[in-house]
């Protein structure tokens, strides 16, 4: 076969979005998920309310949006020469090997995310079984909601012992809801881009939006509820979600928090827009609709997650119950705030564990497709072989994190290497082939090809010299300050080692594939490497 012009398998045909509408909702609810309404709340609060919007916002514009926009334009020049999996695409736009096994990035990071999301997801729709049919109970006294609410989350979870068996014989409490998650989220994956992902996108994301305004609308309207703390009302929780402490600008780890969550909020960095974009065809317009999909998330996670979680917790519980992990105000606090508000608790809390659901199922769904797009292209998998063997491996790595629930060790070992430190490096990687490899003349020409709007000119330098350098600056900081005791804790955990060695078994399994799908993919005379010219192209 002629190398002249790059071959496309068949079968690559038959998948594609059913409208430019359901792409943008599928990006959306990849981004829209609990990060949204747990994390964000939780990292503005203590790192200076009001005042982490300032690097929030500024990370948005020269992080976030950059790279989104470099992301969907590698992923539909990638998918127009054949490439639908991170390797791929990043190999031909990186012009070489050493880029394609980078690629390997894009699909080891939202692998093993879903391992411990999906189970994260399934502590939710546990909740919201609960709350539905009242099986939540907290008590007769106030003073002991709080306990009674931890204690409840760690039953469920398995946090105060490893093992599937909890020590007075019961089967431990995530796995039903956790086998029931994942056969949902493989159900909908099996059904393929148009008939699952998006189908489920679009009825998800209005559904969502509707349960946030209700309980938006619920928790603005609650008044002054306690007599006794007439402090605490809708005003001062809104205040003290927003009250900006410049102080915290002095500190780096405000800057680097506010990056972090842009990378979370957003799903840069994941592999997955560089995945989902891949199957636009070249007059399909990527900057207005990367900009649409980022615009929804930020509508999601600043208005919504950002108005409910923390108002609602101040309201009943002060300060104290406002601040906190993502984990302890979605799964600690909230259930007390719901329980304070009685009769109507029930039903507002079914409303908002129903809405978190939803939202984790639009990003764990994204978190699949990469890695079966990736077996398709490697090893030439049909769709429903891709998704059984990639079933089986997500169930054994989220097996593992059942298993090793302890103190959720295992779980956070896998979200500190691969869920914040590896998605620093996909982004980079990402952001030096566009930039410097790729070449940013070339990498604006290519979006703006079928654009609705242009990217402003100013941009080119963003694109060049900018991002990577915000990038370079909060990469050394995330290293200088949280590396070497994440790498103690490691060291020093029987748990987090083996972990950690799990999850390089996968990386170095997924290393072995794309060999084995270099050689199939020069058999089929696919341009893996970028060398052909634009005129060789439009031969």
């Amino acid at each position: 076969m002629s190398p002249s012009k790059p071959a496309r398998p068949a079968s690559d045909a038959k998948e594609g979005w059913g409208s430019r509408l359901g792409v943008i909702l599928a990006v959306a609810g990849s981004a829209v998920g609990l990060g949204n309404f747990l994390r964000f709340p939780g990292q503005a609060v203590q790192n200076g309310g009001g005042a982490f919007m300032v690097p929030y916002f500024l990370a948005l514009v020269l992080v976030g949006i950059p790279i989104g926009w470099m992301e969907w334009t590698l992923a539909r020049y990638g998918g127009r020469k054949g490439f639908h999996s991170a390797p791929g695409i990043l190999g031909v736009a990186g012009r070489g090997r050493v880029a394609r096994y980078l690629g390997v990035l894009g699909v080891l990071i939202p692998v093993v995310i879903a391992m411990y999301y999906v189970l994260i997801e399934s502590w939710c729709l546990r909740y919201f079984v609960d709350y539905a049919r009242g099986a939540i109970d907290l008590g007769s006294d106030p003073v002991h909601y709080i306990d009674n609410s931890r204690a409840f989350f760690t039953r469920i979870t398995g946090a105060d012992d490893d093992g599937l068996l909890r020590k007075d014989g019961t089967l431990h409490g995530s796995v039903v809801f956790w086998l029931i998650t994942l056969l949902v989220n493989l159900v909908f994956v099996w059904r393929g881009l148009s008939k699952g992902i998006e189908l489920f996108c679009r009825l998800a994301m209005p559904v969502m939006a509707v349960a946030a305004v209700i309980v938006l609308v619920r928790v603005l309207t609650l008044g002054t509820p306690d007599p006794l703390h007439p402090e605490r009302n809708v005003v001062a929780g809104l205040g003290f979600m927003w009250n900006p402490d410049f102080s915290k600008l002095r500190l780096f780890d405000t800057w680097l928090a506010a990056a972090g969550q842009i990378f979370f909020s957003l799903s840069v960095g994941f592999g997955v827009i560089i995945n989902y974009a891949s199957y636009l065809r070249k007059e399909d317009d990527v900057i207005l609709s990367g900009l649409t999909a980022a615009a929804t998330n930020e509508v999601f996670e600043v208005g919504f997650g950002g108005l409910i979680t923390i108002t609602a917790a101040f309201i009943f519980l002060g300060a104290s119950g406002a601040t906190g992990s993502s984990f302890g105000i979605g799964f600690n606090t909230l259930p007390v705030v719901f329980e304070h508000m009685g009769a109507a608790g029930r039903v507002t809390g079914a409303v908002w564990f129903f809405m978190l659901f939803l939202a984790a199922i639009t990003s764990s769904l994204s978190m699949l497709q990469p890695a079966i797009a990736f077996l398709h292209e490697a090893l030439g998998m049909p769709r429903p072989r891709a998704v059984l063997w990639l079933g089986l491996l997500v169930f054994t790595g989220s097996l593992w994190v059942i298993y090793y629930s302890k103190d959720l060790k295992a779980l956070d070992t896998m979200d500190f290497w691969v869920g914040t430190f590896l998605i620093f490096v996909m982004a980079g990687v990402q952001a030096v082939i566009f930039s410097w490899v790729m070449g940013v003349d070339r990498g604006m020409a290519e979006a703006h090809l079928g654009a609705q709007i242009r990217i402003p000119r100013v941009f080119r330098y963003v694109f060049r010299y900018v991002t990577p350098a915000f990038l370079l600056v909060i990469f050394i900081g995330f290293s200088v300050q949280s590396l070497p005791a994440s790498v103690k804790a490691v060291l020093s955990s029987a748990v987090a080692a083996k972990t950690t060695l799990f999850v390089l078994g996968i990386a170095a399994l997924l290393a072995a594939l794309v060999r084995v799908g270099e050689r199939k993919w020069r058999h089929e005379g696919l341009d893996l490497d970028g060398r052909l010219s634009a005129d060789e192209e439009a031969r």
